[in-house]
């Protein structure tokens, strides 16, 4: 059984990003990168798969700029088994990211394909799905918890009313939710050990896969200032404020 693992190389979630002085998008110049947090989780269930004897090889995948490498390379020193970059400059959106990597189900066919539910980048929360609809496969999104028995896969689903248990033939599509596992901590035999592992680089023109950017970024702006706020003397004060503000809004 073999188990695909998008990563996507983030802004590190300890950074505060800024916006750029023109306001074209945020400026991550000379800023602390890592693996999105989803796609850490989605790695370590994999690698757990595979330590239990389910999976028999993990594969990482990344889009974007050279420096993906080392995100693959972290996913590697977590336990993966291989990694693919596709490089490329070009500015990717979450439709651009489905195609790249439905291409390289078809080129792999995976057993499983598990994601992390969002990046915590942009927030889409659209790429598992879209890959999903690509490549007509079953999917469930937002897993707490995961289970393969007998080609199938049972999924735990945190959705609003509490959790929800689905069961889906592989194979399939998973994202994951933050509950589902807590990542190891990576070594550094392991860290070592990844440096030989297989890292192959392909183009998306190599998949056949156009990736032009089909929405525009107009304009970044930082949100608006919070304003102090207002110390009342009662209670009939309070349902005045509160009145005033409500006709305000």
């Amino acid at each position: 059984m073999k188990i695909l693992v998008p990563v996507k190389r983030v802004v590190d979630y300890n950074v505060k990003v800024r916006v750029k002085s023109d306001e074209s998008g945020m400026d991550i110049a000379n800023v602390k990168m890592s693996m999105n947090p989803f796609d850490e989780i989605a790695i370590e269930e994999a690698v757990r798969l595979k330590e239990s004897g389910v999976a028999t090889e993990v594969i990482a995948v990344s889009c974007g700029v050279t420096q993906c490498t080392e995100t693959l390379r972290t996913a590697m020193a977590i336990g993966a088994d291989r990694a693919i970059l596709i490089e490329t400059t070009e500015e990717l959106q979450p439709l651009a990211v489905a195609k790249l990597l439905n291409a390289i189900v078809i080129k792999e066919k995976p057993s499983l394909i598990i994601l992390g539910k969002q990046a915590i980048d942009d927030d889409c929360n659209q790429t598992g799905q879209m890959l999903a609809a690509l490549a007509h496969l079953p999917q469930a999104t937002f897993a707490s918890k995961l289970e393969v028995m007998d080609q199938q896969v049972q999924v735990t689903r945190e959705i609003d009313g509490g959790l929800e248990v689905v069961s889906l033939r592989m194979p399939a599509v998973v994202t994951t939710d933050l509950r589902l596992n807590e990542p190891r901590f990576i070594t550094l035999p392991n860290i070592v050990k990844a440096k030989k592992k297989p890292l192959e680089t392909l183009k998306p023109e190599d998949l056949g896969v156009d990736v032009t950017p089909r929405i525009k970024t107009l304009k970044v702006s930082e949100p608006p200032v919070r304003g102090a706020g207002v110390r009342v003397a009662d209670v009939d004060q309070l349902i005045d404020k509160l009145k005033n503000v409500a006709k305000v809004i």
